[in-house]
């Protein structure tokens, strides 16, 4: 496997990856601001809108026609009174000095009237004049009111688009990883989807940050097989047991010491009988260790369980012999490691029950070879064998890996080899504490998955340096234990793609083909890619890529779905990727929620830094933006880095 590229956002060999938390910093401003327009100026004032100059002057023109209207009439009467007289004083009818007074004071009267006309018509146009003056000088404040009001509007759309843009290259997604000095990680709940997104999320930021991984799957559900493709898509051979079937070539376990081993056998007898006490396994431990003593070194499980059917008497020992599993002198001195009388018979019953459960391990590495080193190990059950079969053989591995845990030196750094126990709740509790505290001494990462809280798993969440993970729990006493753990007071925001992605990817079908028989041939084939490409692979290789791919960007949307509080019934209506993230810090505890899909790595608006840090930088730049240029413009924050996966072999 090769290591991300130096030069650009590489993945950080002791950060553990559970997701991606979806936050937007900065809200959508929403649409621009509107231009103000003279258009609109004028529909505003419409109600009130002012006459034309020819309206009004038509306007009042006609009220000072009504007004002088009597004048006019008067007007009239004098100039027909002027005439009456000059025509009487044409006629003689009236004498002329006589008509001339009265032609003078017609004429007077008419000159009156006429004058009073045209001063009446000269306030009419003062009027109209005076309105038109005071029409022009509102017109000119609105106009600079309309100019005002433009120029204010490019100022509030210079920030709009500053905000706008602030808002379009922000990150959507930053990593959510579990402080260094955790060295466990509990996962409570969740589906079988859900753990594949999961596995396949630490397995790939694991492998491609140079560590090794080793997967005991005990889900029977193959969970792992994504990670498979992406690790041999990456340029790795993992190496895969399907086991029964594979039992014959799995040597793990095979160069224990005598005492080691029968520790581990005589924890496998007790998968059964969950109620055995220390002293129980004290007792089963004494037998085998008295066997293997008489067995000698690097005894094999199947001549074990001759001695045992020797010890209590079972079947005929002559067909051990024939078939080579134990020798005359090793029979007659296991005939002879125990006194006669009442404890022999409780010997019997205890070599009887301990070779009717190791009898399942029988062919374990009676074929085993040499096979190439792999970062990839994976361990799983087959679902087509017995459930009891299937826990006795899930047993003997954890605690076979305990056991190598416990010889090996500390590793250099913490993670760099990590162990996931998928379906952990199916080991006993005490199995579960010993791998815990290898595991711890020996600086490996260790990652728990519990389909159900059932009283052994509750008393282990989270005890010692540990995060806990709580994905959907679908039975409401697990899901009430995980709010009261968590906290219902935390708000927590569920990104809308969350859910669409996980409706649409499809449930986990078929198994793991095993690689172990063929792993020479894999070994010849193999092509050596330089090229490999992390969020390339994801796509090509997963289906939660493939299904991401599909949706396209469109649906790749910067938009909040929903904000819900940490109760019972949201927690049994998480979405299959979604986990809850709980860890101790100096501040307090700390609760995220993140996104498991890995697709999420090939997102452009993706980044490999925390919340916290991602603010904190920008903050700075912002800061120091203000002291060197007083007052900056609104600070955009840096440009989102986009996850170079490039990388070269190793």
């Amino acid at each position: 496997m090769a290591d991300v590229h130096p030069e650009h956002a590489q993945l950080q060999a002791d950060r553990i990856y559970l997701g991606w938390q979806y936050i937007l910093l900065h809200p959508d401003p929403g649409p621009p601001p509107k231009r103000p327009s003279p258009a609109e100026e004028q529909a505003e004032g419409k109600a009130g809108a002012k006459p034309s100059d020819q309206e009004l002057m038509r306007r009042e023109r006609f009220q000072e026609d009504l007004l002088n209207r009597p004048v006019r009439i008067f007007r009239i009467f004098m100039v027909i009174l002027a005439v009456l007289i000059v025509g009487l004083g044409g006629f003689g009818l009236m004498q002329w000095s006589a008509a001339i007074v009265g032609l003078l004071l017609a004429a007077g009267g008419a000159a009156v009237c006429s004058y009073a006309l045209a001063q009446g018509d000269r306030a009419v146009r003062y009027r109209v004049s005076e309105q038109q003056a005071r029409d022009d000088r509102q017109r000119q404040e609105r106009d600079k009111e309309l100019f005002r009001a433009q120029e204010e509007h490019a100022q509030r759309y210079r920030e709009w688009q500053e905000v706008k843009e602030r808002h379009d290259r922000q990150l959507a997604w930053y990593a959510v990883a579990v402080p260094d000095e955790i060295d466990r990680i509990d996962v409570a709940g969740g589906t079988l989807p859900g753990w594949s997104a999961l596995i396949t999320l630490l397995g790939a930021t694991r492998l491609y940050s140079g560590g090794h991984l080793t997967v005991l799957d005990l889900s029977e559900g193959a969970i792992a097989k994504d990670l498979i493709e992406l690790a041999r898509k990456g340029g790795d051979d993992p190496l895969v047991w399907v086991l029964p079937t594979d039992l014959p070539r799995l040597d793990l376990g095979a160069t224990l010491k005598p005492e080691a081993f029968a520790d581990v056998l005589a924890h496998v007898v007790s998968v059964s009988e969950e109620h055995r006490t220390t002293r129980d396994l004290s007792f089963d431990n004494a037998i085998l260790e008295r066997v293997l003593e008489v067995l000698g070194e690097n005894a094999t499980i199947n001549q074990v369980t001759a001695a045992l059917r020797a010890l209590a008497q079972v079947g005929d020992p002559r067909d051990d012999l024939r078939f080579g599993l134990i020798t005359a002198t090793q029979l007659e001195r296991i005939g002879t490691l125990f006194g006669r009388g009442v404890s022999d018979r409780v010997v019997i019953e205890r070599a009887w029950a301990l070779e009717s459960q190791l009898r399942k391990l029988e062919t374990l590495g009676t074929e085993a070879v040499r096979l190439p080193p792999a970062r990839l190990r994976v361990v799983s059950m087959d679902r087509q064998a017995g459930v009891f079969g299937n826990r006795v053989l899930g047993t003997y591995v954890a605690t076979a890996l305990t056991h190598i845990l416990r010889q090996s030196p500390a590793a250099d750094r913490p993670w760099y080899h990590t162990i996931i126990v998928a379906g952990a709740d199916k080991l006993r509790g005490d199995v579960l504490d010993r791998l815990m505290d290898a595991c711890e001494t020996s600086r490996t990462g260790l990652v728990l998955t519990y389909r159900s809280l059932t009283p052994t798993v509750r008393e282990r969440l989270g005890r010692g340096h540990a995060a806990v993970a709580f994905m959907r729990l679908g039975n409401a006493e697990d899901a009430r234990v995980a709010s009261e753990h968590v906290g219902t007071e935390h708000r927590l925001e569920l990104a809308q793609l969350t859910e669409t992605i996980s409706d649409s990817v499809p449930g986990l079908d078929g198994g793991y083909t095993s690689t172990i028989a063929q792993v020479e041939d894999a070994k010849e084939e193999r092509e050596d890619d330089n090229g490999a490409d992390l969020a390339e692979d994801l796509v090509e290789s997963t289906e939660w890529g493939r299904t991401a791919d599909k949706l396209g960007e469109k649906e790749r949307v910067l938009q909040r779905s929903r904000e819900f509080l940490v109760e019972p019934h949201q927690l049994q209506q998480l979405p299959t990727t979604s986990v809850i993230v709980t860890d101790a810090t100096a501040q307090g505890r700390r609760v995220r929620l993140a996104d498991a899909n890995p697709a999420i790595l090939t997102f452009p608006k993706t980044t490999l830094g925390e919340l916290e840090d991602v603010r904190d930088a920008v903050m700075a730049i912002d800061g120091k933006q203000r002291e060197d240029n007083g007052e900056p413009p609104p600070n955009l924050g840096p440009p989102p880095p986009r996850l170079d996966w490039r990388k070269e072999r190793q």
